[in-house]
This record gives structure tokens, sequence and C-alpha cells, in this order.
């Protein structure tokens, strides 16, 4: 089943979201401000995306919202301190959506062309 994490005031989220529904492809929307996500769910989305970005420091950098306000708190760490702040503030420094697909597939952000392969 395919999972969307994000914020119900996301744009991206709601559009994710009608994505699936358009295609009747059942999914899970899980709110980050209410429930973020498991060490074991973050880390298989890392390991899904450091699969297509080439290693896991480029996969925690394409995850990470650069426009975010909270950025400037991890824009100068090193690549291990900055995916344990990507974790602990998942709903304000995440790219959204964050899309999962079992635990090998994963996107973040608008991947229409990706989900597509998803059907």
């Amino acid at each position: 089943m395919i999972q969307i994490f994000g914020t119900n005031k996301s744009f991206d989220c709601k559009s994710a979201q009608r994505f699936f529904k358009e295609r009747r492809i059942p999914f899970q929307f899980i709110d980050l401000k209410e429930k973020e996500m498991s060490s074991g769910e973050f880390d298989s989305v890392v390991s899904a995306i450091a699969k297509s970005k080439g290693s896991r420091a480029d996969a925690i950098d394409s995850m990470t919202d650069k426009k975010s306000k909270d950025y400037a708190s991890i824009a100068y760490l090193d690549d291990a301190e900055k995916e344990g702040k990507l974790f602990e503030n998942q709903a304000t420094l995440l790219v959204l959506p964050v899309c999962r697909n079992g635990k090998t597939d994963a996107t973040v952000g608008m991947q229409q062309k990706v989900w597509e392969g998803w059907i």
C-alpha cells in the first residue's frame, strides 16, 4: 500500500492524494504534525532515496526543504547531524510529500512519473 507522509496544509500533499484517488489506488495519509515517521520508516525512506541518488548524504540533501524557515538550523551541520535534525523536525524540514511504496520505494516532492511506475 502507498503511504503519503505530509501535512494537511501542503498543496503538494493534497495533489499527491488527488493523484492516487483519481487512479483508484488505495493509500494511507499520515499527517506529520500529528504522527511523525518512526525511525524504521524514516530509515527505509532514506535508504530507498539513496538508491537513486547514489549516497545517503545525497538522499538527505534531496529530502531537505531548503526553502523552509527552519533550514538555517541545519544548513551547516555535517551529514550525520543533518539526518538526526531532519528526523527530529519532519513536518518542518522535509520536502513534502514523502510517498512510500512498501519498504523499497520512496519519493520526496511531486514525482508523478515515478508514481505511475508504481501502479
